[in-house]
Protein backbone atom coordinates (compact mmCIF):
# COMPACT_ATOMS: atom_id res chain seq x y z
CA UNK A 1 0.00 0.00 0.00
CA UNK A 2 1.20 3.12 -0.75
CA UNK A 3 2.54 5.92 1.65
CA UNK A 4 -0.45 8.73 1.29
CA UNK A 5 -2.93 5.89 1.35
CA UNK A 6 -1.64 4.82 4.27
CA UNK A 7 -1.76 8.53 5.63
CA UNK A 8 -4.80 9.20 4.79
CA UNK A 9 -6.57 5.71 6.11
CA UNK A 10 -4.16 6.59 9.67
CA UNK A 11 -5.50 9.79 9.74
CA UNK A 12 -9.48 8.89 8.63
CA UNK A 13 -8.90 6.06 11.77
CA UNK A 14 -8.27 9.02 14.14
CA UNK A 15 -11.26 10.98 13.25
CA UNK A 16 -13.39 7.69 14.07
CA UNK A 17 -12.85 6.04 17.20
CA UNK A 18 -15.21 4.33 19.48
CA UNK A 19 -17.29 6.68 21.53
CA UNK A 20 -16.64 5.76 25.06
CA UNK A 21 -19.14 5.63 28.48
CA UNK A 22 -17.44 8.97 29.12
CA UNK A 23 -18.72 9.99 26.32
CA UNK A 24 -22.35 8.83 26.79
CA UNK A 25 -22.18 10.19 30.03
CA UNK A 26 -21.55 13.63 29.08
CA UNK A 27 -24.62 12.97 26.38
CA UNK A 28 -26.69 11.67 28.91
CA UNK A 29 -27.36 8.59 27.28
CA UNK A 30 -27.64 5.22 28.32
CA UNK A 31 -26.21 1.69 26.40
CA UNK A 32 -28.09 -0.66 24.35
CA UNK A 33 -26.93 -4.33 24.60
CA UNK A 34 -27.89 -7.45 22.54
CA UNK A 35 -27.17 -10.95 22.98
CA UNK A 36 -25.95 -12.35 19.78
CA UNK A 37 -26.91 -15.97 20.78
CA UNK A 38 -30.90 -15.57 22.35
CA UNK A 39 -31.32 -12.36 20.92
CA UNK A 40 -32.38 -11.11 24.58
CA UNK A 41 -31.63 -7.22 24.88
CA UNK A 42 -31.75 -4.17 27.01
CA UNK A 43 -30.68 -1.08 28.06
CA UNK A 44 -27.97 -0.45 30.79
CA UNK A 45 -27.20 2.83 32.90
CA UNK A 46 -24.12 4.55 31.90
CA UNK A 47 -23.61 5.81 34.77
CA UNK A 48 -23.84 2.35 36.81
CA UNK A 49 -21.17 1.15 33.93
CA UNK A 50 -18.94 4.04 34.09
CA UNK A 51 -18.28 3.28 37.82
CA UNK A 52 -17.28 -0.43 37.46
CA UNK A 53 -15.40 -0.19 34.31
CA UNK A 54 -14.22 3.65 33.78
CA UNK A 55 -15.31 6.20 31.85
CA UNK A 56 -12.67 5.37 29.40
CA UNK A 57 -13.69 1.86 28.28
CA UNK A 58 -14.93 2.21 24.28
CA UNK A 59 -18.65 1.24 24.00
CA UNK A 60 -17.93 -2.35 21.73
CA UNK A 61 -15.71 -2.69 24.46
CA UNK A 62 -18.14 -3.10 27.22
CA UNK A 63 -20.25 -6.26 26.06
CA UNK A 64 -17.17 -8.37 26.90
CA UNK A 65 -17.41 -7.67 30.35
CA UNK A 66 -21.33 -8.61 30.61
CA UNK A 67 -22.89 -12.10 30.09
CA UNK A 68 -26.87 -12.56 29.19
CA UNK A 69 -29.61 -12.95 31.98
CA UNK A 70 -31.18 -14.87 29.67
CA UNK A 71 -29.22 -17.55 28.44
CA UNK A 72 -25.67 -16.40 30.15
CA UNK A 73 -23.81 -16.17 27.07
CA UNK A 74 -20.71 -14.03 26.79
CA UNK A 75 -21.80 -12.86 23.49
CA UNK A 76 -23.00 -9.03 23.69
CA UNK A 77 -23.08 -6.51 21.70
CA UNK A 78 -23.11 -2.88 22.75
CA UNK A 79 -23.69 0.34 21.42
CA UNK A 80 -25.10 3.62 22.42
CA UNK A 81 -29.05 3.65 23.22
CA UNK A 82 -29.81 6.26 20.53
CA UNK A 83 -33.49 8.19 21.26
CA UNK A 84 -36.17 7.23 19.41
CA UNK A 85 -37.28 9.20 16.59
CA UNK A 86 -40.75 10.95 16.22
CA UNK A 87 -41.34 8.36 13.55
CA UNK A 88 -40.35 5.02 15.42
CA UNK A 89 -44.04 3.29 15.74
CA UNK A 90 -45.05 2.62 19.71
CA UNK A 91 -44.39 -1.27 19.28
CA UNK A 92 -40.65 -0.90 18.27
CA UNK A 93 -39.83 0.93 21.29
CA UNK A 94 -38.27 -1.15 23.98
CA UNK A 95 -39.88 -1.94 27.49
CA UNK A 96 -39.28 -0.21 30.39
CA UNK A 97 -36.19 -2.19 32.43
CA UNK A 98 -35.42 -3.08 35.54
CA UNK A 99 -31.49 -2.92 36.11
CA UNK A 100 -29.89 -5.18 38.98
CA UNK A 101 -26.33 -6.67 39.20
CA UNK A 102 -25.71 -10.18 39.55
CA UNK A 103 -22.44 -11.47 40.51
CA UNK A 104 -20.57 -7.46 40.49
CA UNK A 105 -21.87 -7.52 36.62
CA UNK A 106 -24.42 -5.20 35.13
CA UNK A 107 -27.22 -7.19 33.84
CA UNK A 108 -30.53 -6.14 32.81
CA UNK A 109 -34.23 -7.78 32.37
CA UNK A 110 -37.38 -6.59 30.47
CA UNK A 111 -40.71 -6.67 32.16
CA UNK A 112 -41.62 -9.27 29.56
CA UNK A 113 -38.51 -11.60 31.46
CA UNK A 114 -39.95 -10.65 34.87
CA UNK A 115 -43.28 -11.54 33.98
CA UNK A 116 -42.18 -15.04 31.82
Amino acid sequence: MGRLKQDALAHAHRHHSALTLGDLLNQAMDVFCWCNRCGHNAVLQTALLAGQMGTARAIPEVGAKLRCSGCASKDIATRPAWPASEHTSAQSVARPAQQSLVAGRAVERTMADRAA
